[in-house]
């Protein structure tokens, strides 16, 4: 090794572990989670930090991602006379593209880095947040020019795998869970919090402005930039890549092939595409059957009370994971769909009687029980993986089915992501056909039934004489 080479490499020894070199670049080498003595030197500090500026990028993902639920009810009073069915094409197309680019993005941090893939994606956010500036300033903005600047707020969902990947490499086991279920909610808090300050801060500095009296629309896209931007140089100045953070393509294809990749992607669709689908149409919802709500004045800005939903929804995730840890994961996600179809049947019997509160507060527990079915679902993976898989059953060490449970972590994420382009076309074909939303409602709580049957039937039914326990 050369002196140049010696000067820029600086190595952390500690007594009975690996030396970690720091490289250029800002890669680790000789990284080991698992191993105490170095965790508690060194790699606890250097992990907790990672994860602060991934829940920060990840975070901005979710806002970007989300940005088009909120800013289409602001559309009319900026202008613009989409019909609904355009309307719900904008709310819907940037979660079908975020739900496909998570299972590339899966890869990315391999293949780049944990640290150069994060000032990517966050850099990417850019292209979305200003278009949207630049197109909602012009009412004469082409529909098809429209999709596709809400197609590329499908940067923001794609982040969530990504980021979720980069930390696993960064925690061992025993922190893992905790870990990624911050990541996760620090995430997920994005829909709230665009959907909080969006509507007041269009309004609020509208005045002086040639939309004076209505909306400043275009800085429902360009107040976000300074936050990219500040993400991005975070990501630059302050996280790590690991030299042994490996893609693990045949193990993708492997956990494809499991039967039980499946049938949790299709409950993950049920709990966490209820979650992104409806915070995505929630702000529509209000507007279309209480419009005096839509937007509640506070001294001179407007206050939108759909982020509610996906705040509680957000902050129910974790609560939802350790209750699953001690009544099982699998009733705990019976218990989340029987309570989704619940209230779900009760909202739709108590809207004649066309009372907001009533009618928000239904929304807000169904909210809940997703986010409690998102923790509970997400937990029950790693669990199916080692005791149920095939590799299992076939005899396979615990490290091949930590494996199979990392990849299809990772693509039932990105399967259930689809939730969010599904929920706002349903409920476009329903309205289109009938000119109501209720049969939509209807088939929903039919999903839910049929999901908990599923759940019930697959790993509480036989748990017993498939020695799974509380999965």
């Amino acid at each position: 090794m050369t002196a140049d080479r010696t000067a820029d490499i600086r190595t952390t020894r500690t007594a009975a572990a690996p030396a970690l070199e720091f490289l250029p670049g800002r890669w680790i080498a000789n990284w080991d989670a698992e191993n105490k003595e170095q965790w508690e030197a060194t790699g606890r500090t250097i992990a907790r930090r990672n994860l602060n500026w991934s829940i920060f990028a990840e975070f901005l993902g979710f806002v970007v991602w989300q940005l088009w639920s909120i800013v289409v009810v602001q559309l009319p009073a900026a202008g613009f006379t989409f019909s609904t069915s355009e309307i719900f094409w904008l709310i819907s197309m940037p979660s079908l593209v975020g739900a496909t680019l998570r299972i590339p993005y899966t890869f990315m941090v391999p293949r780049f880095g944990g640290r150069n893939w994060t000032i990517v994606s966050a850099l990417l956010l850019l292209i979305p947040a200003i278009g949207l500036g630049l197109c909602v300033a012009n009412p004469g903005t082409p529909f098809g020019v429209m999709l596709l600047v809400a197609a590329l707020a499908g940067f923001g969902g794609g982040n969530f795998a990504s980021s979720m990947a980069n930390i696993t490499f960064f925690y061992p086991a025993r922190e893992k869970g905790w870990a990624l279920g911050l990541n996760a909610a620090g995430g997920n808090m994005g829909a709230a919090v665009a959907q909080l300050a969006v509507p007041i801060v269009i309004t609020l500095l509208a005045a002086g402005t040639v939309n004076a009296g209505t909306v400043n629309l275009p800085l429902a896209g360009w107040m976000w930039v300074p936050f990219i931007l500040l993400a991005a140089f975070g990501a630059f100045k302050y996280m790590n890549n690991l030299t042994s953070a490996k893609g693990d393509v045949a193990g993708s294809v492997a956990a494809l092939k499991e039967p039980h990749l499946w049938i949790m992607a299709l409950l993950y669709i049920g709990t966490f595409g209820s979650f992104i689908g409806f915070a995505g149409v929630f702000p529509k919802l209000i507007k279309d059957y209480f419009p005096a709500f839509s937007a509640i004045g506070v001294g001179t800005v407007a206050l939108s009370l759909a982020f509610l939903g996906p705040l509680v929804g957000s902050l129910a995730r974790p609560y939802g994971g350790r209750m699953a840890d001690r009544m099982g994961g699998a009733r705990m996600t019976v218990t989340a769909f029987a309570s989704m179809a619940v209230i779900t049947l009760t909202m739709i019997w108590t809207l004649p009687l066309k009372n907001f509160w009533l009618f928000l507060v239904l929304f807000l527990l169904l909210f809940t029980a997703s986010g409690f079915g998102n923790g509970a679902t997400y937990r029950m993976i790693p669990v199916i993986f080692a005791t149920s898989s095939r590799a299992a059953r076939n005899g396979a060490g615990s490290v091949a089915t930590q494996r199979l449970a990392s990849s299809a972590l990772g693509l039932i994420s990105a399967i259930g992501a689809y939730g969010g382009f599904v929920i706002p076309q349903v409920l476009n074909a329903s309205n289109t056909a009938s000119g109501s939303y209720t049969p939509a409602f209807y088939g929903f709580v039919g999903a839910y039934v049929l999901m908990l049957a599923v759940c019930w039937f697959c790993y509480i039914r036989n748990a017993n004489r498939n020695a799974m326990g509380h999965v």
